[in-house]
């Protein structure tokens, strides 16, 4: 029996995702999966294919999404956005195909996939005010863990400035901080403290991509706040290895995922 499924929620050919399904399991806890590269068009979601690999093994169903990028139509503000809440929500639908346990759902996102699921998570208790801006979120999940993640727009973009490269951060919002303020502040998790939802940041020490700070200070920042938040140092580890089924650090995930 076939237990890996590409499904579309949208139109988009880049409006899809795949479903894992454990052999021979009954309302199996759901992983959402959110692939990084910062938000541009030549990564996808095969970067998280071993991980969803090793997730389905354990035990998980693993819904590891797509979505349009920086480069692609649709891509962007607010698209990219608004694709990851519809691919969250057509999980309502999935689960009267497969058992699902709606009730135990993890979203883990890496790099700017870990941006993308700390902002899902802030739209758990979203106001009114942007609802004009992006879709609804409807599905209920229980955990964020951020692995690398992107957590601060405005430092990004002035990491990115600093080496003097056109920033990837201000390629998805259409602008800089300063030209589009309002989007930053909608979209940054940092802008968005505290979250309802329970947050758990895992980091290498020698990322060169994203550096490690950009975790630490959220954390800080959080605690501030008053979230539910945990914060995982790991020494020795650099920004890909974190996705690495075989790499000691996919220790670490999976501890924090019971």
């Amino acid at each position: 029996m076939k237990k890996e499924f590409k499904i579309y929620y949208g139109k988009h050919e880049s409006q899809f995702g795949v479903l894992r399904v454990p052999e021979n399991k009954e309302s199996c806890p759901v992983i959402v999966l959110i692939h990084g590269g910062f938000w541009q068009a030549r990564y996808n979601l095969e970067e998280n294919n071993p991980i969803a690999v090793d997730l389905t093994k354990r035990g998980f169903v693993t819904w590891n999404i797509e979505y349009r990028r920086v480069g692609e139509d649709g891509g962007g503000w607010t698209g990219t956005f608004n694709d990851v809440i519809s691919a969250i929500n057509y999980l309502s639908r999935i689960k009267e195909s497969y058992p699902l346990d709606i009730s135990n759902v993890t979203v883990i996102g890496h790099s700017a996939g870990g941006h993308l699921a700390l902002w899902l998570g802030s739209r758990i208790q979203a106001s009114s005010k942007d609802d004009r801006a992006f879709n609804e979120l409807t599905f209920a999940f229980q955990k964020v863990i951020s692995l690398a993640g992107v957590t601060d727009l405005v430092k990004m973009w002035k990491i990115h400035e600093k080496k003097g490269m056109k920033s990837h951060v201000a390629n998805l919002l259409g602008g800089t901080p300063v030209e589009v303020t309002e989007r930053y502040n909608l979209t940054s998790p940092m802008e968005l403290l505290p979250m309802k939802v329970e947050q758990v940041l895992i980091h290498g020490e020698l990322d060169r991509h994203v550096p490690v700070e950009l975790s630490k200070d959220y954390y800080n920042y959080a605690l501030e706040k008053g979230g539910n938040v945990k914060l995982v140092i790991l020494p020795d580890i650099e920004h890909f290895k974190i996705i690495e089924p075989t790499s000691p650090a996919w220790s670490s995930v999976l501890y924090k995922l019971n």
